[in-house]
């Protein structure tokens, strides 16, 4: 899920041009006429009339027919933005830069990591011998498709580094396939794994093969996008044998909507296997002890360890029969256990790091040791524990920000991360958890001096009485007159925290005067999962609510006003920001909707779903569907309500929230919209939910940012021209 930026100062807001008013529309667009039936659903006695749910055939050829023309009039509208071109510009010119991945580090010393050398559409992979040898390419996604239609989904060398396995999606799909490439070579072995989706890869000790999850072959052998997905089970596949001679590794025909992912151990002795169903943050954890790593037993028993359900388990490591795991098992915001692997009883259970006041977001064996990467109210914080527990060691960090993608060993004292923040582009460092010293192995060049501009945390009262966390990014010194344009991005779901991380297009909405507020909101997982579990299920209005006292808090502060503000969600932020605008039509200036979940009645109908049930509840059960009508945003929009202007995009290929929510959503708006704002869809192709290459990200983002600057009341760029000589 991604953010993006952009805005301009009262100075400038007063200069306007007649001209540049001029271009503004005055009236209603001349919207697409979309069909609408009288299909009804009944839901325990009430009848839901569902004019548009034609348009969940996704095949139809009048519906393809209605997206066409909603993108021609989406691009007539965007095109006549004075201020889109200069966004684009300076845009691309910002996202210009170097950007490298943390590398992940195999015990001889070699290294893989992804370096994208600025407007890339894909990082390329590059493998080095050891931490003093040159990188050399060893593959490019970018050859692959002259689009970036085919994205490079996840990389996994195996132990010794001979080969890497590469997942493939088509579209930027979630369905995926595995190839193998030998790393001496960098050619492509005969290996080919079809039919992936929501997986890993991990390789045996001995290099000869590796465990993914897969779903069964859909009987047409096509890959729709709205299909639902059942029986996820786990393989192991075998170098240079078919995948109809994979081994079936475990599955759970009693569990037919479960996650099954297999995991094998740095020291290749056991192979973990977790389940979750019906739980968001829950799962069940099994082991299976292949004995020696070098001659693997892939018949090994697959033993319980922790099967109640109750809480989250993730092995982090083992010294001989101790295995020690991260739990939420009575400490919901995380700590740290030691258990027997053939004594697993919570019971007998050691507390190594107990429950602490930040969440614990992770934790990785470290040269024996183990390193905690904590969330402190959303601001990350690394902490170095010995398996006794003493605390060894607090590792420095340049501001408030965000740590990520930690890469240590067991057996190696070096421990590389990335480190980010609103202001901060991802730089990599080095720890040597020995020397307890920190250096920099990358760090990135952005045309951007952050000096002038500030990253604040403040706490504001929701609706009912409940403290939120809020981050404000805005110029030093900012006069609070409430004319500032400001963008309010939120998520609030799924026990995922919004923390501090770069984007280019955040510079962009600065230098233009603006401001961006993220709200840590109920849903996620800022405070563990108390505050998950308060805005999921029949508790999500507090999630709608604490965004809208973010608005409000923003408003009284003098920050911006209710014409001034604009909001933004994407997928679950999505239905957010959906829910948002359908509940409070007057507090804001303008709504993105990027492919959010907007048919709650129906979402769990299609793809993936019926993963999220937990999380929502399903309008199949009659006490959810009473707390489901009352806030999807689909079902509650009424005509002749003035919404404010509204951009929604998704694409045809995304396979994880199907593009027919958007469809009717904007359908429905666009009938029911009382006034001249405009509501608009942008559907595009070759992209997906969570897959799009860097020139398509960087058109949407200045779409999306022009929209609402212009709308917001910013007309013209910072340098005082329209910018449209640079339009793309």
């Amino acid at each position: 899920m991604k953010t993006t930026i952009r805005l301009l100062s009262t100075a400038m807001l007063a200069a306007l041009s007649t001209a540049a008013l001029a271009q503004a529309p005055a009236h209603k667009p001349d919207y697409p006429v979309a069909r609408q039936d009288k299909t009804v659903d009944n839901y325990f006695g009430t009848r839901v009339p569902a004019p548009y749910q034609w348009m969940d055939n996704l095949t139809s050829p009048g519906l393809h027919k209605w997206v066409d023309a909603e993108n021609k009039l989406t691009d007539d509208y965007l095109s006549k933005i004075p201020v889109r071109g200069w966004i684009d510009h300076r845009l691309t010119e910002l996202w210009n830069y170097a950007k490298e991945g943390t590398p992940h580090q195999l015990k001889n010393g070699m290294l893989f990591f992804g370096r994208n050398s600025g407007l890339q559409n894909q990082s390329v992979v590059y493998v080095q011998d050891s931490p003093t040898a040159k990188p050399r390419m060893l593959l490019d996604p970018n050859k692959l498709s002259p689009d970036g239609s085919i994205a490079l989904a996840g990389t996994a060398p195996s132990p010794d580094g001979k080969y890497m396995a590469y997942a493939l999606s088509n579209g930027g799909a979630d369905w995926q396939t595995i190839h193998v490439l030998d790393v001496a070579t960098g050619k492509p072995t005969s290996d080919e794994v079809r039919w992936v989706k929501f997986s890993g890869i991990s390789w045996t000790h001995d290099g000869k093969g590796f465990f993914y999850s897969r779903y069964p072959e859909p009987p047409s052998g096509e890959k729709a996008i709205s299909q639902a997905v059942v029986n996820q089970k786990l393989y192991y596949h075998q170098l240079g044998t078919p995948q109809s001679d994979d081994k079936l590794v475990y599955a759970r025909p009693d569990l037919p909507h479960a996650f099954l992912g297999g995991s094998v151990g740095e020291d290749g002795r056991y192979l973990y296997v977790y389940l979750q169903n019906n739980a968001i943050s829950k799962n069940e954890l099994y082991y299976a002890d292949v004995g020696n790593p070098d001659k693997p037993d892939l018949a090994a028993k697959i033993k319980p360890l922790f099967t109640k359900n109750d809480a989250s388990y993730s092995p982090i490591g083992h010294k001989g029969d101790t295995l020690y795991v991260q739990t939420t098992q009575d400490a919901p915001r995380g700590r740290i256990i030691a258990v027997k692997f053939d004594d697993p009883a919570p019971a007998h259970w050691r507390t190594v790091v107990p429950q602490a006041a930040g969440v614990l977001s992770g934790a990785s064996m470290a040269d024996g040791d183990i390193l905690a990467d904590y969330q402190d109210v959303a601001k990350s914080k690394l902490e170095l524990y010995d398996t006794g527990g003493k605390l060894l060691h607090t590792l420095a960090l340049p501001t408030i920000g965000t740590v990520g993608g930690i890469s240590a060993r067991d057996d190696s004292p070096t421990v590389y991360y990335a480190f980010t923040s609103y202001l901060y582009p991802t730089t990599i460092y080095r720890y040597d958890v020995a020397t307890g010293k920190t250096t920099v192995t990358f760090k990135p060049d952005v045309k951007f001096d952050p000096s002038a501009y500030q990253t604040r945390q403040v706490f504001y009262t929701s609706r009912d009485g409940t403290r939120v966390p809020m981050f404000i990014v805005a110029k030093k010194g900012i006069k609070l007159d409430g004319s500032h344009p400001t963008v309010l991005y939120g998520y609030g779901g799924f026990d995922i925290t919004i923390t501090p991380s770069f984007n280019p297009i955040l510079p962009v909405w600065l230098e233009m005067g603006g401001v961006y507020a993220v709200p840590n909101l109920r849903g996620g997982g800022v405070y563990g999962e108390a505050w998950h579990h308060a805005g999921m299920l029949g508790k999500k209005q507090n999630v709608f609510d604490d965004f809208a006292w973010a608005a409000k808090y923003l408003i009284k502060r003098g920050y911006t006003s209710s014409k001034h503000i604009g909001i933004q969600g994407y997928s679950n932020g999505g239905l957010l920001t959906g829910a948002s605008i359908t509940e409070h039509p007057q507090l804001f200036g303008a709504a993105y909707i990027g492919h959010g979940v907007l048919d709650m009645l129906r979402y769990q109908k299609f793809s993936g779903g019926s993963f999220w049930v937990p999380e929502y509840g399903s309008a199949d059960n009659k006490q959810a569907f009473q707390w489901l009508i009352k806030y999807s945003p689909l079902h509650n929009i009424h005509a002749g309500t003035c919404y404010p202007p509204t951009l929604i995009t998704t694409s045809w290929d995304d396979d994880r929230v199907v593009p027919s929510h958007e469809f009717k959503f904007a359908a429905k708006m666009q009938q029911a919209q009382g006034c001249a704002n405009p509501v608009l869809l942008r559907t595009t192709g070759s992209t997906s939910h969570i897959y799009m290459p860097t020139d398509k990200e960087i058109q949407q983002d200045a779409d999306v940012w022009a929209f609402e600057a212009w709308n917001l009341g910013v007309k013209r760029a910072p340098d005082g021209k329209d910018g449209t000589s640079a339009s793309h």
